[in-house]
């Protein structure tokens, strides 16, 4: 097994390698995965509302049950029937316990469906960040490759620099601007 760990791990610090080197692709994994992460979570909030609503039926269905043995436990008593009374009220008692678990578990699914939202807002949150991050990434690619661009061009070094329009200091500064720009960024990169 050690060839395979030792290709595992040769395979692992080359993709790392190969984010590094990329971070734009780092980048755009997390999105998918984050997207992919918000539309698991919207299922299972879908679900866990759909069990909520079974779940508020069955109560209301035992309730009506309760309701109705309570009636006949009230026309027990009234008509005399001790021989029906016992037994219509451990019937009741019974759909009480029914009830209070179906209550209970009605309340988890409702704790269940606030922590997914929760997780959900963070999900969303935090897509939003590594979007942000991406366009950032995005636009100092687009950034320095117009400078590579620019710089492979030459056309600044040219000696015929006297066109109509032509302004020698507004061009020094846009350059030095630029070069000033991809410094800081590469030094935020680096950190």
């Amino acid at each position: 097994m050690g060839l395979f760990d030792d290709l595992s791990q040769f395979l692992e610090n080359r993709l790392e390698e190969f984010l590094r080197n990329n971070p734009h692709l780092e980048l755009e994994a997390l999105l998918e995965q984050l997207r992919k992460q918000e539309e698991d979570t919207l299922k299972l909030i879908a679900d866990l509302q759909l069990q909520e609503k079974r779940s508020q039926d069955d109560i209301l269905t035992t309730a009506q049950e309760i309701q109705k043995w309570h009636t006949r436990i009230a026309k027990a008593k009234a008509a005399g029937r001790v021989d029906l009374l016992g037994a219509a009220q451990q019937r009741e008692a019974a759909l009480l316990r029914q009830g209070n678990q179906l209550w209970g578990h009605m309340q988890g699914i409702k704790e269940r469906i606030t922590q997914a939202k929760d997780l959900l807002r963070k999900v969303q949150q935090r897509r939003q960040e590594v979007q942000t991050k991406a366009s950032q990434a995005q636009a100092q690619r687009s950034a320095t490759q117009s400078q590579q661009r620019f710089e492979t061009t030459g056309w600044w070094n040219s000696s015929n620099n006297n066109f109509s329009g032509y302004d020698e200091l507004e061009d020094k500064f846009r350059n030095w601007e630029i070069e000033d720009e991809l410094e800081q960024m590469k030094r935020k990169k680096g950190k």
